[in-house]
């Protein structure tokens, strides 16, 4: 198992345990995410909440893929 995966895991315990707050988590991740990705990951939330992803990309992640700095 992947050092990275190994530690996702651990948060998400953690988190599940009540050791580590998710809202905490939520910020720190976010700080980290370039805006297009916190946009992304919004929207993917929307979908799944929805039940409606279908797992293709919209049309500001393939202008993204397409051209990174559009």
């Amino acid at each position: 198992m992947s050092k990275e995966i190994e530690m996702r895991e651990t948060i998400i315990s953690d988190m599940e345990s009540g050791e580590v707050d998710p809202q905490l988590v939520a910020e720190c991740a976010l700080q980290l995410m370039g805006v297009v990705d916190m946009i992304n990951l919004m929207d993917l939330v929307a979908e799944a909440v929805d039940g409606e992803y279908d797992g293709q990309p919209d049309e500001a992640q393939e202008w993204y893929d397409f051209d990174p700095d559009c």
